[in-house]
């Protein structure tokens, strides 16, 4: 795969408007902790979209541990930041990714942006609303947690899908998030998905077990109760180890794995189309 270094804007990414509705669907991805596989399930799922014809904008919303340029193997030379500084327009800093989707990336290490000032609030909240006439989907990859950074940028988003593993840990701070977004945010409804699943139904159970807690502890709101639904088991498998250590898309590169598959089905559900 080789090396993309781009400054420059793909031409449609301004010029086209969506057709099939009036602004995207905006889609967070977040995690209760870091490394459960949050970014590559992001990257991978908006390249399954786009192969099925969406025009689709990953939007690094971790905003002070930003790592989706390296998981796409990209070296930006404009990032959120410059925007942010107006020192480059969005259309400069929005660019093309592999897997045919675009991203608008965030600078790593940005300490003034760990941190939800009323700049960072303002900044983001009128970029996602200037991205999304443009396109058919917007996935925010935020960052694990729940910090008021992480929480904003969830809250700008119509849907949210959570990320976690088996491992207990995982477990434990996905429902900690889940709770915070049905408390805070008033969702009821939350997507799961749970990766490096080590056996067929782990993914069921897992959900199953988060959503008695939960209902227990958030509790129904009049009329309507709250719901957990498990979008995607994804398997653990060497090629997403592969894949990441490469720094390639697991769609592209191991297409036909189960990881990929499970992706493939993600993106189906979500655009309607079942399982």
């Amino acid at each position: 795969m080789s090396t993309t270094t781009s400054t420059t804007a793909a031409p449609v990414a301004s010029t086209r408007v969506s057709t099939s509705r009036e602004v995207a669907k905006t889609l967070a991805v977040t995690s209760g902790k870091g490394g459960v596989g949050k970014t590559m399930v992001t990257a991978n799922l908006a390249a399954a979209l786009a192969a099925r014809g969406q025009k689709v904008l990953v939007l690094d919303a971790d905003l002070g541990l930003a790592n989706l340029d390296v998981v796409l193997n990209l070296h930006p030379k404009i990032t959120l930041h410059d925007v942010f500084t107006e020192k480059a327009s969005l259309e400069q800093a929005i660019l093309p990714a592999p897997g045919g989707f675009y991203v608008l990336l965030a600078g790593s290490g940005m300490v003034e942006y760990s941190r939800l000032t009323p700049e960072v609030r303002d900044k983001l909240l009128s970029i996602i609303d200037q991205v999304k006439p443009r396109f058919d989907w917007v996935l925010l990859d935020t960052g694990a947690g729940i910090s008021d950074v992480v929480l904003y940028a969830i809250s700008l988003a119509t849907d949210v899908l959570v990320v976690a593993t088996p491992e207990p840990t995982s477990l434990t701070d996905a429902y900690a998030t889940i709770k915070v977004l049905a408390t805070q945010q008033d969702r009821r409804h939350v997507g799961l998905v749970v990766n490096q699943a080590t056996r067929v139904g782990e993914g069921k159970l897992i959900c199953g077990q988060l959503q008695q807690v939960l209902q227990r502890f958030v509790g129904p709101t009049p009329g309507q109760a709250f719901k957990l639904e498990l979008l995607a088991e994804v398997k653990s498998d060497l090629s997403v180890r592969q894949a990441v250590l490469k720094r390639q898309l697991l769609l592209e590169h191991f297409p036909g794995s189960d990881a990929a598959q499970a992706i493939k089905g993600l993106a189906n559900k979500l655009l309607g189309n079942g399982g």
